[in-house]
């Protein structure tokens, strides 16, 4: 069975106003996109609720991180159940910028996982390097240890609601992007890992898409690549070329 294509909109702190945040909704609203690629957007928490209201319900709207509480004493924190009960459908969980920035391990984005998808909610899982594990050869060895812990906690029939974002760190806002030959390599060593990890169904049905400095100029390129089911996009979702990506698979 084909993997349908994802494109993924991670705002991050992003926009910096309401007035912009309606300028964007406005943007995707009006525009043409390819009705076989599976549209998602990540604004910061404050906004999750009115894009959601605004946003043409062909566009799905994700969460940038939740805690693994339901409730509680969490100062700062969004529960998998409060997203649930917001009717948002996705999450974004063990991005770079919070494993490095925020110091959540590898065991604490497992453990969101698990919390999550017990309330139902689908997943934007990231994983990926820092230039000196590239450099050093280890990019395998990084994404098979980040997958490992959720491995571990997630059953077979779990993998059906996670899309894993590879997001090669020394990429990410940098203006460098992997070549496809590397994003290729990671995608395609991800999925062997998969099917070894798990099962070959899950490997061969799990999208992997890419994330580092994508934009209008490579997405077509880098969308043609056997094993790279779409992008999570930063930047570049914040700009009317994002419709250009979320069209990269158009003829």
């Amino acid at each position: 069975m084909a993997r349908q294509f994802f494109v993924g909109g991670n705002f991050k702190m992003n926009p910096a106003s309401r007035k912009d945040k309606v300028a964007l909704v406005k943007l995707l609203n009006e525009a043409e996109l390819d009705p076989n690629t599976e549209v998602v957007i990540s604004p910061p928490a404050l906004y999750l609720i009115p894009v959601k209201e605004s946003i043409r319900k062909d566009i799905k709207v994700a969460a940038q991180n939740c805690y693994f509480k339901d409730s509680g004493a969490f100062t700062g924190e969004i529960s998998p159940a409060q997203l649930v009960d917001s009717e948002i459908p996705y999450v974004i969980l063990g991005h770079s910028e919070r494993r490095t920035l925020f110091h959540e391990s590898s065991k604490v984005v497992a453990q969101k996982t698990r919390a999550a998808l017990d309330k139902g909610l689908s997943i934007i899982l990231c994983i990926g390097e820092t230039l000196n594990e590239r450099e050093a050869g280890e990019t395998a060895k990084v994404c098979e240890e980040q997958l490992k812990a959720v491995v571990e906690v997630l059953k077979e029939s779990d993998w059906s609601k996670i899309v894993v974002a590879y997001e090669p760190v020394w990429a990410i806002g940098t203006g460098k992007v992997a070549t496809p030959q590397q994003a290729q390599e990671a995608h395609k060593d991800i999925r062997s890992y998969l099917s070894k990890a798990v099962s070959s169904n899950v490997a061969g049905a799990t999208r992997i898409i890419y994330g580092g400095s994508v934009n209008a100029g490579n997405c077509k390129e880098l969308s043609t690549l056997p094993d790279v089911d779409g992008f999570l996009v930063g930047g570049a979702s914040l700009k009317p070329e994002f419709v250009q990506i979320v069209n990269s698979k158009k003829l």
